[in-house]
């Protein structure tokens, strides 16, 4: 077997990716810059460490489910203006994860908490946490289908192990009994092990009903606000005001 043969198979035995797939083409440039044997060692282990880096941030990003990417920059702090850049920016700076802080937005559609609450994972993903982005509906289903689904009990082993769960359209279809008992086990669950971020078309107030049980309620807010930032977002729906239109 060739050197080089020799040093793709070595390569590929120890997981050295970058090494495998650019073996020749390394050799060549250090022969090309005259490079010495650190510098070339120093070029494979950075841009191994580059690849490998860049791998993780895929598999974060994929296992995060996120239904669409949303950017911070993209949103727009003139239109709604009960959230300011300020705030948002110190909240990216990540620290509130490390607390277990949980982040609440509240308010009518259309008035940017997914896009918020989607940016805010995005961040996370990018800063090496594993999050876990699923709807109120989509939830529920795998809460109660996780005995005889493997793909269910994958999706809910996944968010118990989440640095960051987001939990998107609390409210907008009624639940169960069953359900609400459910939600407030995993709330249980993610208590003091993870940040929660929850958005929510209905204010504190509604929640009771939502949930069917004054009591059951007082203890899903009591541990989801006792370390957390709450955010009341008002105004116009930014989708309405921003209609497009074929015609």
């Amino acid at each position: 077997m060739e050197k080089l043969e020799l040093i793709k198979d070595y390569a590929k035995t120890l997981k050295l990716n970058y090494l495998n797939t650019n073996a020749s083409n390394l050799i060549e440039d250090a022969d090309i810059k005259d490079l010495s044997y650190q510098d070339l060692l120093l070029n494979i282990l950075k841009n191994e460490i580059i690849l490998k880096e860049t791998k993780s941030q895929e598999r974060l990003l994929k296992n995060a489910g996120f239904p669409v990417i949303k950017q911070i920059e993209e949103f727009d702090f003139n239109f709604q203006k009960s959230i300011t850049s300020k705030q948002i920016n110190r909240l990216i700076e990540l620290e509130w994860i490390d607390r277990m802080f949980n982040l609440i937005f509240l308010g009518p559609p259309g008035v940017g908490k997914t896009h918020l609450a989607i940016a805010m994972g995005l961040k996370a993903v990018e800063a090496g946490y594993k999050v876990s982005f699923v709807s109120m509906d989509n939830l529920m289903h795998v809460l109660k289908t996780q005995d005889i689904s493997r793909k269910s009990k994958g999706k809910v082993n996944s968010i118990l192990s989440s640095s960051l769960v987001i939990i998107d359209e609390l409210g907008y279809l009624p639940i169960t009994k069953e359900e609400a008992n459910m939600f407030f086990q995993l709330i249980s669950a993610l208590h003091e092990q993870a940040s929660i971020i929850v958005t929510s078309n209905k204010g504190f107030e509604d929640w009771a009903e939502l949930l069917g049980d004054d009591a059951l309620t007082t203890a899903v807010l009591d541990r989801l606000v006792h370390k957390c930032e709450l955010f009341n977002m008002t105004g116009k729906s930014y989708r309405l005001e921003h209609r497009q239109s074929i015609l």
